[in-house]
């Protein structure tokens, strides 16, 4: 396994981690220095926390898919997995799946990071930079999924 795609999927695994972090503070009632009015449009603390906890969770487990993709789990389900366990995996369906998944990740950070750029939100300056700073990470998943990915593919030869 070369080292670049290691590097690259542990990356992916690794971008979510600021923004996940702000999240679960968010979510924990540190305002970041966002006015009382954005936090109580969110909802946070409250109802809306749970959105945001699922969301940084979410989306790291979903990142950290991608170390499947250079690890022997990723060819081969783990034998404490029910009725899958010991089998080969499906390499088409993991290039499928996080083929959908580059391409989900570059369109929701794009579109993520353009409408914070853009956002008349409350509060102080330095707030807007602290939300820039731990969400231009978010940029790169894509490209590196991608690449990993396609690594991947490569590795696996032909796809079954």
């Amino acid at each position: 396994m070369p080292r670049w795609a290691k590097w690259s999927a542990h990356a992916v695994a690794l971008v979510n981690i600021p923004s996940g972090i702000w999240r679960l503070g968010l979510a924990a009632g540190i305002p970041f220095g966002l006015a009382q009015s954005e936090m109580d449009a969110m909802k946070t603390p409250g109802w809306g926390s749970l959105y945001l906890v699922f969301l940084a969770v979410f989306s790291e487990a979903v990142a950290f898919l991608a170390l499947g993709l250079v690890q022997p789990w990723g060819e081969t389900w783990p034998r404490w997995i029910p009725f899958v366990g010991g089998k080969t995996v499906s390499a088409s369906k993991v290039v499928i799946v996080s083929s959908i998944g580059v391409l989900a990740t570059t369109i929701y950070a794009a579109l993520f990071v353009y409408t914070t750029f853009n956002a008349d939100m409350a509060g102080e300056p330095w707030a807007d930079w602290l939300i820039a700073v731990v969400y231009l990470p978010l940029l790169v998943w894509g490209p590196l999924l991608a690449v990993v990915t396609w690594h991947y593919h490569r590795r696996r030869g032909q796809v079954s």
